[in-house]
Formats: C-alpha cells, sequence, structure tokens
C-alpha cells in the first residue's frame, strides 16, 4: 500500500497506476463509483490537477488476518487550484480521509472505498473554517 502512495499520489505519477490495481478496479466513494483501471487513472490525474503539490501521508494502516483487506487513514495537503469547483488560488489546504482495500492473493487491488472530509474541506475554501 505504501508503494501506492508514494509511487503514484506523492510522486503525482497516475500512469504507475496499472502497476497496483486490478484492470477491474472499483473506487467507491460517496460520489458513486469510478470502474475500471483507465477510468481510475484519469480520476487521479483529474484530482491531482487540482491540487498542487498533493502529499499524503498515512497516519495508520491495519490489515485482516489473511491480508485481503487493508485499511488506512491518510492525511493530504497541498494547495487548492480549483478544488471542488472553487476559484484555483493557490490557497492551502488539509483534508483527511479513510480507505477500504480488497486486496487479491497477488496483491492487486482491486476495490477501495473511500471517505474524505469533505465537510471540512468545503468550509477550508469557502472560508467558513470556524468551528
Amino acid at each position: 500500500m505504501s508503494s501506492l502512495w508514494q509511487e503514484v499520489w506523492n510522486a503525482h505519477d497516475p500512469e504507475r497506476i496499472g502497476d497496483f490495481v486490478t484492470e477491474d478496479f472499483v473506487l467507491t466513494d460517496p460520489g458513486g463509483s469510478v470502474e475500471g483501471r483507465e477510468v481510475f487513472t484519469a480520476w487521479v490525474a483529474a484530482f491531482l490537477g487540482q491540487v498542487q503539490d498533493l502529499r499524503l501521508e498515512v497516519v495508520g494502516s491495519f490489515q485482516n488476518e489473511d491480508g485481503s483487506r487493508v485499511a488506512s487513514r491518510w492525511v493530504a495537503h497541498g494547495r487548492s487550484n480549483g478544488l471542488l469547483g472553487t476559484e484555483p488560488d493557490g490557497r492551502p489546504v488539509r483534508f483527511s480521509g479513510t480507505a477500504v482495500w480488497a486486496v487479491r492473493e497477488d496483491g492487486g487491488l482491486r476495490h477501495a472505498w473511500v471517505e474524505r472530509s469533505a465537510w471540512e474541506l468545503t468550509r477550508q475554501l469557502t472560508g467558513t473554517a470556524g468551528r
């Protein structure tokens, strides 16, 4: 898992996704699903385009006994380049999330269920970040 974070997200290299996920990979989040490796690669590239200097830091990662599920908690930070449809103003952003990964026996990632702190991020981007 740490290789995916480093070699794709932190290296800003979505073309490396094929080294980690299966052809039929699915990402599911509250907005729906991204299905297929090629579509996921384009999704990651678009996301990276919305957050300049994106860095993902894994806060914790756990796997079940047989390794078929891995759960990760992470924190991302960078500068907004139009994130969530806002003005691309370079404003610093920081948000957290969790991901639960389904892992094949050969280590290929086949499904990820992701939750992000969208409410807090929206408040940062709209200037309503007070508690």
